[in-house]
């Protein structure tokens, strides 16, 4: 009963909650619906019947008579009982398609941002899957994110076997010289992250990672498939550090509905939600590009003019072969052919390969253009490429053809300055309040670090530390008037907050960003 109760207090605003639904914002909508469709809520249409009724008399009764008032009741019958029903259906209907669309247009922008988060790189990491009773999961991974190691360790209570889970990290740390540590943000997050950081003898970087989604990941058919004799805790902590190295190639993984950056997601139309997300998907990969010689047949997939199939293929030819050395290499690999080469290579990568153009965003359709710029100042392509001086000096003009304009060599020019760039930056270390732990620590007019993990229309849920997020209301964000906290706020920014309130037993704090973010 007490359960049913506390479901219901999610409600309780809307307990006697009325709003002109031209007025009422998605979010809230789809709140409400929520709550009708769980039982918790109903809801009711209110238009003028009167007025309604007066248009269907003026439109079917142009004569008076006796029967009349029987034509006016067959009206009024057909009114209540078949028409009211039909509009109010179609009503919500309307309304609700709208909403979905701005929910999926909310969730879509949190996505794409999720995905192109910052990445750490290609780094030894130990990742930790926090805990209290089962204890820590952690695992070793190597630079291309393949695991070495896996152990557990009981540092926090209710075992607290402080001594032991210190030597078997050193070790690990030493064995592996590892410099950087992942942390799942979720149960006993701030324990551990203490317990790492009074390892005084090592020069560690340690890492907060949302783990949100991680628990999908490791029961699914793509986790079984890497770690077969690993269970779902092993499979857990490697897919936290995988997010730390690279979010982009972790989290294509998992279905972006359980990453935990939407809002109502599982209650909008689904087969527009999946469309949306996988062509943002799509979108996020090709804009960052791949390497060739680590990316798992999961990312591939992704790519421009490949799939499941040459995907597969073309990890299995790297197995049978080892890594690729030239981009013209991929055209060996089975069933795939000339158009799935031109439509893929530019977003392929090879580090350290025989071209040093594979490394670059420069398709190799446009190769021979480099070559010829580079012939011109009596310079190899390898010398040219990040020779600001002499790219600065090229009359782009002398190189258009028919298939390549300027805009394309503009683009050529850009990628020969900064080849390899990774566009999303670098992951950054970030310390939340230690005073926190619980829910319960937290009080009001606390001013606290936080990381902002979802935006929505309604305001942006801040990461301070504890395990509940809080909320920022969209009239508390900024001093001045603003339509949509997106235009402000992105994830994984990084804000101060303040608490405006604390309720405990429905597990909601309120914040506020006003004077403190200028």
């Amino acid at each position: 009963m007490k359960k049913k109760q506390d479901e219901a207090d999610k409600y309780k605003d809307y307990f006697d909650f009325e709003e002109r639904l031209s007025k009422c914002p998605s979010h809230r909508l789809l709140a409400i619906l929520r709550g009708n469709n769980e039982g918790f809520l109903r809801i009711k249409l209110d238009m003028d019947h009167e007025r309604n009724l007066k248009k269907c008399f003026r439109r079917y009764i142009s004569w008076q008579g006796n029967h009349v008032k029987y034509l006016k009741e067959a009206i009024e019958d057909g009114y209540q009982r078949l028409i009211l029903p039909s509009i109010e259906n179609q009503v919500l209907s309307d309304f609700k398609l709208n909403a979905d669309k701005v929910a999926i247009d909310v969730f879509v922008k949190n996505l794409r941002q999720l995905l192109l988060s910052q990445p750490l790189g290609q780094k030894s990491i130990l990742a930790l899957d926090p805990g209290f009773r089962t204890g820590c999961k952690v695992v070793v991974l190597d630079q291309n994110g393949n695991l070495l190691e896996n152990t557990t360790v009981f540092p926090n209570p209710p075992q607290s076997n402080y001594q032991e889970s210190k030597h078997i990290i050193e070790n690990l740390l030493n064995k592996y010289n590892i410099h950087h540590v992942a942390i799942g943000n979720g149960t006993a997050s701030r324990e551990t992250k203490s317990f790492i950081s009074s390892l005084k003898d090592f020069n560690l970087e340690v890492f907060i990672v949302n783990e949100d989604g991680a628990s999908i990941y490791s029961a699914s058919e793509i986790a079984r498939e890497e770690f077969p004799d690993k269970d779902v805790t092993v499979r857990g902590a490697v897919s936290i550090g995988r997010r730390l190295m690279d979010p982009l190639a972790e989290l294509v993984k998992i279905d972006p509905k359980s990453i935990g950056v939407g809002q109502y997601q599982y209650d909008v139309n689904q087969s527009l939600l999946k469309e949306s997300l996988d062509n943002t998907v799509i979108s996020c990969v090709n804009s960052v590009g791949i390497n060739l010689n680590t990316a798992s047949k999961h990312l591939l997939t992704y790519i421009s003019g490949l799939g499941p199939t040459l995907a597969e293929n073309i990890v299995d030819h790297r197995k049978t072969n080892g890594d690729f050395l030239d981009l013209k290499e991929i055209k060996q690999v089975k069933r795939l052919g000339e158009k799935a080469f031109e439509q893929a290579a530019g977003f392929l990568r090879i580090r350290n390969g025989k071209n040093p153009l594979d490394n670059t965003g420069v398709h190799p359709e446009s190769y021979d253009i480099v070559k010829m710029m580079a012939k011109d100042y009596g310079l190899t392509i390898k010398e040219l490429i990040q020779n600001k001086e002499v790219l600065k000096q090229i009359d782009l003009k002398k190189y258009i053809t028919a298939t390549i304009g300027l805009p394309t060599l503009k683009d050529i020019i850009k990628e020969l300055e900064k080849p390899g760039l990774d566009p999303r930056g670098s992951a950054k270390t970030f310390e939340f309040d230690d005073r926190l732990k619980t829910i319960e620590d937290v009080r009001e007019g606390m001013i606290l670090p936080g990381i902002i993990t979802n935006v929505t229309n309604f305001g942006a849920f801040v990461d301070i530390g504890v395990k509940e997020n809080g909320l920022v209301h969209i009239s508390q964000i900024s001093n001045t008037f603003i339509s949509n906290p997106a235009d402000v706020l992105s994830l994984n920014q990084q804000v101060s907050v303040k608490v405006l309130e604390v309720d405990i037993h429905r597990k909601r704090i309120n914040l506020t960003m006003k004077d403190l973010n200028n």
